[in-house]
This record gives structure tokens, C-alpha cells and sequence, in this order.
């Protein structure tokens, strides 16, 4: 299945003569004088290439439905990408490349890694407001932080949307944390840990695994002697969550399992088998097929796209839809598109209307957008369905 996903997204992206273009990345041209640049560091190969690609596809789908309409102020953006690999040393690559040949304002990273070793070249610059794949609880600092964002809630607020619904759910409930041993992985355990005593949660058991498939026997094990009322896994795309869930079931361990943004793909939790049912997570986003309640965007994506888009897809395009707010806002004031400028664009959104991305309107005091909706997956439909209303973390 994903094999065909990505196909699709590589087959749809454009495919045109020789291997870069195949993917879609336009390559570097001279600039117009009034374009607004987007560069991007992104992954269209290597490990983290099934989101890199859907990523790719919604930064370009929401700049042809900006740039069909007029563009941002009367000025068109151009998209300016490269393969990074999801390496660092590549993305670093690959941004001072694209910033060497255009007048870059906006700028796509592909990982945490990149987003902490180019903050202070962006800062140094000044000229650029950046957002990408992480959610890292460290980048939500406007102080360390101040020109780079994440269009949605970083791990530590999407463990607190989490805990919070499991609190409404069941009063004292027993919980186990399952995370890989990365940066990713470790990000939300501690804050987790104290945010769940306050909420009067009892955390159980924590275990701790490499990440991708591996032996998880043993850790069941643990999983079934602490009896989780829920198990939050963290740090993984899909292994070893399914291999935990089927083993756990098995055992007649009766945990409810939930997962994180990037856990949360329709067609992904789809490959998880009969572990599937149940299974649960926090999306700041509605899914591609949603059709509760009124949401144009989504129905323009529909119309572009009329094969399922995963939520690597819905990421990039809401990436790009509040970058392109941050320029629209900056330049209505009569402002430079300075990195500061930009910032503060973007921090003025108050109760802003996504076009029903993101299930209510949205504000961006800092460097998040601390929303989401806890969804469970529907083995007979096959289709993550929501299990909560909209939650709102206060500032």
C-alpha cells in the first residue's frame, strides 16, 4: 500500500525528465523582482521520504491555489526545493544553496536536527521566517527560537491534548509511555510525567525501544504486568507499534493504545492489520476525507486530489497556507518581509478561519498552534473517526 501511495504522490508531483524533476522540485531559476521565495529542505528520498513526499505535494498544491488567485498582495510565490535525504548536513547544504541564488523569505525544514543547526544562521540573516516537519517541544521558544514556527500543537502539547482526554475519560487512569530512544522519542516524557501527576494520573510503566521493527516480547511483558489503562507510543512512524499491539491483545492486556502526529496516517495506521481497531491519537488537522461540518479548503483539496492525501500532505499545505498569511499580513501593514516583520505577521493571528484545516479557528501566540482532536481507527470503515471534540490548550 505504501509502495502505491508513494507512486502516486511521485507520479502526480509532475514527472518530467530526469531524476530531481521526476519529483517535482522546480529547479533554480532567476527570481521575478516582486516573487515572494519558499525554499525548502526536503526529504524526497531516504527514510522520511513517504512524508517528504506528501509534504512536497501540499506546499505546491496550496502555492497553485495562492498563486491562481492573484498570489500574496498581488505578488506570486515561487517554491524553490531540494532533496535533502533527511540528513542534516544536506538540508544545511541545501539551504545555503537556494539562499545563495534567490531572495528567500520563507523557508521549509525537514527535521529537528536542521531547525536547531541553521537557527543561528537564521538569525544572523534576519531575512527568513521558518517552519517544517518538527514538532520538537524545545523549538516552541520564541526567545531561542524567534523565527521559526510549527503549524500545529510541538510533543509535549500533543501529549497534554492527550492526557487531557484521557482524564475526562477515566478519572485516576494508569498509563504507560512506549517511546523510542531518539531526541524524537525522549522529547515529551518528562513535562508528560508531571503534566499526567497534575492531572491526576498515575504513570506506570515507561519503556523504552530502538526505533523502526524489533523484538518486542520482553516489553509486552512489562506492558502486562503494569496493566496501562492507556499506552501512549511515541517516537515511531508505525514498528514496533503494531507488533506492541498485537502481543499485547493476545495477552488479553485490555490497554488502550495511542499515538502522536506522525503515527496518525489514515493509509498508515491502515497497515497496522487487525492492531488497527481502536487504535487512537491526536491530529491538529481534519483527515482528507472529512466532510463534518464546512471546510472549503479541504474540498479544493479534493477537487486537486481526488485519491485519499495523507496528513504528511494536510502538514506541508497548512505549513505553507500560514506562511503565506504571515506575508499577506506583513506586506497589508506596509512592512519589509524581514524575518522579524514575518514573525510578527504571523503572530497576529487571532481566531483565524483555516478553511476548516484545523477543526476551529486558530490562533499563533507563539511558535505553535496548541490544538488538536483525539480520533480513533474504525476497522470496519477502514477511516480514523474523531473520538472528541476540538481541545484547546490555554497559552
Amino acid at each position: 500500500m505504501m509502495r502505491n501511495w508513494t507512486r502516486r504522490h511521485v507520479l502526480s508531483a509532475g514527472a518530467i525528465a530526469g531524476a530531481g524533476l521526476a519529483l517535482g522540485i522546480r529547479p533554480l531559476a532567476a527570481q521575478v523582482a516582486d516573487e515572494i521565495v519558499l525554499g525548502g529542505s526536503i526529504p524526497l528520498t531516504g527514510v522520511f521520504a513517504f512524508a517528504g513526499i506528501g509534504i512536497h505535494a501540499g506546499i505546491q498544491d496550496y502555492l497553485k491555489i495562492v498563486n491562481d488567485a492573484g498570489g500574496v498582495e498581488g505578488r506570486k510565490v515561487k517554491y524553490v526545493a531540494e532533496d535533502t535525504g533527511y540528513k542534516v548536513d544536506a538540508s544545511v547544504a541545501a539551504f545555503n544553496k537556494i539562499t545563495s541564488q534567490e531572495k528567500v523569505s520563507l523557508y521549509y525544514g525537514d527535521s529537528t536536527g536542521f531547525s536547531k543547526t541553521i537557527n543561528p544562521e537564521l538569525e544572523r540573516r534576519g531575512s527568513i521566517l521558518m517552519a517544517g516537519a518538527s514538532f520538537a517541544s524545545e523549538l516552541n521558544d520564541p526567545k531561542k527560537y524567534p523565527l521559526q514556527f510549527m503549524a500545529g500543537p510541538d510533543y509535549s502539547e500533543m501529549f497534554g491534548i492527550l492526557l487531557r482526554y484521557i482524564a475526562n475519560e477515566k478519572a485516576g487512569a494508569r498509563l504507560a509511555f512506549v517511546y523510542s530512544d531518539t531526541e524524537f522519542g525522549r522529547d515529551p516524557i518528562v513535562p508528560s510525567e508531571a503534566l499526567a501527576k497534575t492531572l491526576g494520573l498515575e504513570v506506570v510503566e515507561k519503556i523504552v525501544t530502538p526505533p523502526g521493527s524489533v523484538d518486542v516480547s520482553t516489553e509486552v511483558l512489562k506492558l502486562r504486568r503494569a496493566r496501562p489503562d492507556f499506552t501512549i507510543f511515541h517516537g515511531y512512524v508505525l514498528a514496533p507499534i503494531p507488533e506492541f499491539i498485537a502481543q499485547a491483545k493476545q495477552m488479553g492486556l485490555a490497554s488502550r493504545f495511542m499515538g502522536t502526529f506522525w503515527s496518525m496516517d489514515n493509509s498508515t495506521v491502515e497497515r497496522m492489520g487487525e492492531a488497527a481497531d481502536g487504535f487512537m491519537g491526536v491530529m491538529p488537522y481534519r483527515y482528507y476525507y472529512d466532510t463534518e461540518g464546512e471546510s472549503p479548503m479541504l474540498e479544493k483539496i479534493r477537487q486537486m486530489r481526488p485519491e485519499y492525501q495523507s496528513t504528511a500532505y494536510l502538514q506541508g499545505f497548512v505549513t505553507a497556507l500560514l506562511m503565506c498569511e504571515a506575508a499577506k499580513r506583513t506586506l497589508a501593514a506596509g512592512k519589509e518581509l524581514t524575518g522579524a516583520n514575518l514573525k510578527a505577521g504571523l503572530n497576529s493571528i487571532k481566531d483565524f478561519d483555516t478553511g476548516g484545516l484545523f477543526g476551529v479557528p486558530i490562533s499563533i501566540p507563539g511558535n505553535s498552534v496548541p490544538i488538536g482532536r483525539i480520533y480513533a481507527f474504525d476497522g470496519k470503515a477502514k477511516q480514523m473517526k474523531p473520538a472528541s471534540d476540538w481541545i484547546r490548550l490555554e497559552a
